[in-house]
């Protein structure tokens, strides 16, 4: 066998090596950089709205640049409406979620809440959110509110257990309550003691994210 036999096999096998290792790069290289942004919509009430804050402070906005600081492609709308109900939420969620809206971020019921409104009637509305979403294709993440302790245990019980039932139903993920580690913290409350500070928000941010990035996980696996 001639030298330029030997160069010219030498060269195939460095083009094959070459081409091994290029397409091994390809497999293993994360795809998250080359996937289309996901369009979600936050549907709430003033605790999604951003109450008393400004628009860049608000919880979906907050949210989205948290995401996005993880690497996730994404917008995410803002349709809280300030002193909405569940059943007012319900009576919004097909104009409020447009068609192409790949996620919902459910957080909604606080209202309900404070105004002692049956459970049943806030859990009818928020089962009808869910099922008419999922008829069109349109998975929930669902946040969950608990009742305040002055309107007693029987209440509380009801309430409270909405939304672990709602999520089982449905089979959600279920962040079990939107204002952990903010409720009854003064610093992180404006003065009305119900509504977050920026920095109140972005402890709801932080603490919601890892459900947030397992709903994400889910809607990109089409779950």
């Amino acid at each position: 066998m001639g030298r330029a036999t030997l160069v010219r096999h030498d060269g195939r096998r460095a083009a094959l090596a070459f081409l091994i290792v290029s397409l091994l790069m390809t497999l293993t290289t994360p795809l998250r950089a080359a996937e289309r942004p996901l369009n979600l919509v936050a549907l709430g009430d003033s605790l999604t709205a951003g109450f008393g804050l400004p628009a860049d402070a608000a919880f979906p906005v907050q949210l989205e640049a948290a995401l996005k600081a993880r690497g996730h492609a994404m917008t995410i709308a803002n349709a809280g409406v300030s002193g909405d109900t569940a059943t007012g939420g319900l009576d919004r969620v097909a104009w409020s979620v447009p068609d192409g809206t790949d996620g919902v971020i459910l957080e909604l019921g606080a209202n309900d809440m404070l105004r002692g409104t049956d459970p049943a009637v806030t859990e009818k509305a928020l089962d009808a959110i869910i099922s008419g979403l999922k008829a069109r294709g349109i998975p929930v993440l669902l946040a969950g509110m608990r009742a305040a302790p002055n309107l007693g245990p029987d209440y509380g019980r009801r309430f409270d257990a909405i939304y672990p039932r709602l999520a089982a139903r449905y089979g959600l993920i279920l962040y079990p309550f939107f204002l952990d580690g903010i409720a009854g913290d003064r610093s992180l409350n404006l003065a009305d003691g119900l509504h977050p500070t920026k920095a109140g928000v972005a402890r709801i941010v932080t603490g919601i994210l890892p459900s947030v990035e397992d709903f994400v996980t889910r809607l990109r696996k089409g779950a």
